[in-house]
C-alpha cells in the first residue's frame, strides 16, 4: 500500500521530551519508595511473627504403618486431628535420644490431662517379627511409656528410614556406623492437620526469624561452648520453654494450615 504523498516527519520538542523522561523518572521513584515501604512493613511483621513455621505435611498415601507395643497395627494417619510429637531412638545407641527422651516424659505428665495430644517414639533397630510385640512392650514398660497417650512402634528399616528422611524431614538418614545406629534425635512436632510445624524465634537486631528443629543435642551443644540463650535459661531449657509453648498453641487450633 503506497505512503501518502502529504506526509511529513514529526518534529522532537526537546522540552516535551524532557518532561516526560522527567515524569517517567519520578513514577519510578514513587513507586520505588512505595515498594520499599511495603517490604519494610512486611519484614517488620515477619520479625514479629512466631507463629510455629510449618516445614512440610504428611499425607495419607506416605503415611507409616507400625506395630505397637500392644501388638497391634496401626497407621500413623490415625492420630490426625491430634496434636503429637514423635521422635526416634535405638536400643543400641540409647544415649543419642537421652535428652530429647527425658523432654518426652516431661510432656507426658505435663499433658497427661489432654486427649488430643500424642507422643510417639520409633524404634530404628531391626527386630525379628516374633519378638516385636514383646520388646516393645518391655522399653515401653521400662520407660513409662503407657497407652493410649504414648505410642511405641515399629516396622522393617527400609520403610521406616525412608519414612524419617523423606516425612520427618530427619537430617541424617538412619544408618550404622560401628555397629550402632546413627540418627537425628530432635523431637518433630506434627499438627492437627499432619504438618510439621518447627520452632521460630525472633532476632535481637531484626530480620527474619531463624526457623529451628527441636534439636536438643544442639541445643547442649551450644551451652557447652558456653553460647546464651538470650533469657535466664540455657539452650537446652530455652529450646524445651519453646517446644512446650508451641504444643500450647497447636492445642489451641481447631485445624492445621490448609
Amino acid at each position: 500500500m503506497p505512503l501518502p504523498d502529504n506526509l511529513e516527519p514529526a518534529i522532537r520538542d526537546p522540552r516535551k521530551l524532557r518532561l516526560t523522561a522527567w515524569i517517567l523518572v519520578a513514577i519510578m521513584i514513587v513507586g520505588g519508595g512505595l515498594i520499599f515501604t511495603a517490604y519494610q512493613r512486611w519484614s517488620l511483621d515477619k520479625a514479629s511473627d512466631t507463629r510455629p513455621a510449618v516445614i512440610h505435611r504428611i499425607k495419607q498415601e506416605r503415611d507409616l504403618r507400625i506395630i505397637r507395643q500392644d501388638g497391634k497395627t496401626h497407621d500413623l494417619f490415625e492420630l490426625r486431628g491430634k496434636v503429637w510429637a514423635v521422635h526416634l531412638v535405638s536400643t543400641s545407641n540409647p544415649q543419642l535420644s537421652q535428652r530429647s527422651l527425658a523432654v518426652m516424659k516431661r510432656f507426658a505428665a505435663k499433658f497427661s490431662d489432654r486427649q488430643d495430644f500424642h507422643l510417639v517414639t520409633l524404634v530404628l533397630d531391626p527386630i525379628p517379627a516374633e519378638q516385636a510385640t514383646s520388646s516393645l512392650a518391655n522399653y515401653a514398660n521400662e520407660n513409662g511409656m503407657q497407652l493410649p497417650q504414648w505410642w511405641v512402634g515399629t516396622n522393617e528399616p527400609k520403610t521406616l528410614h525412608r519414612f524419617v528422611k523423606s516425612e520427618l524431614k530427619g537430617s541424617l538418614f538412619p544408618h550404622l556406623e560401628n555397629d550402632r545406629w546413627i540418627h537425628d534425635s530432635s523431637i518433630v512436632l506434627i499438627d492437627r492437620g499432619g504438618h510439621l510445624r518447627r520452632a521460630v524465634i525472633p532476632r535481637k537486631n531484626g530480620g527474619t526469624p531463624a526457623v529451628l528443629p527441636f534439636d536438643f543435642e544442639q541445643a547442649a551443644s551450644w551451652d557447652a561452648k558456653g553460647l546464651k540463650s538470650g533469657s535466664s535459661r540455657n539452650n537446652e531449657e530455652e529450646l524445651e520453654a519453646v517446644l512446650q509453648q508451641t504444643i500450647q498453641t497447636l492445642l489451641t487450633e481447631t485445624t492445621g494450615p490448609s
